[in-house]
C-alpha cells in the first residue's frame, strides 16, 4: 500500500509542478499562483509555496533571471500608466 500512496503523491506534486510552470508563462509571481491554484484547481497554498520553494532551489538562475524581468516589466507597465495618466489630465 505504501508504493500506491507514494505513487499517488508523487502525481500530485508533479500536477502542481505543471500548474506552476503555467502560472509562470502567464507571469505570475508565486502569491498569485497560489491564489489562482487555490481558487482554481483546489490547492492548498502551502502546497504551491512548497514546491514553488523546491523548484526555485532546483532552477536559482531561472527564478532569479524571472524575477529581474517581472520586476523591469513591472517598472515598465508603472512608467506607461503614469503616462497615460499625465497624458489624459
Amino acid at each position: 500500500m505504501g508504493d500506491s500512496s507514494s505513487s499517488s503523491s508523487s502525481s500530485y506534486i508533479h500536477m502542481v509542478h505543471h500548474l506552476i510552470e503555467e502560472c509562470i508563462v502567464f507571469n505570475m509571481n508565486r502569491e498569485e499562483c497560489m491564489e489562482a491554484l487555490s481558487k482554481h484547481a483546489n490547492i492548498e497554498p502551502v502546497i504551491t509555496s512548497t514546491v514553488w520553494k523546491e523548484l526555485e532551489k532546483e532552477n536559482k538562475e531561472f527564478f532569479e533571471a524571472y524575477a529581474k524581468i517581472k520586476e523591469e516589466r513591472g517598472n515598465k507597465e508603472t512608467e506607461i500608466e503614469a503616462k497615460q495618466r499625465i497624458k489624459h489630465a
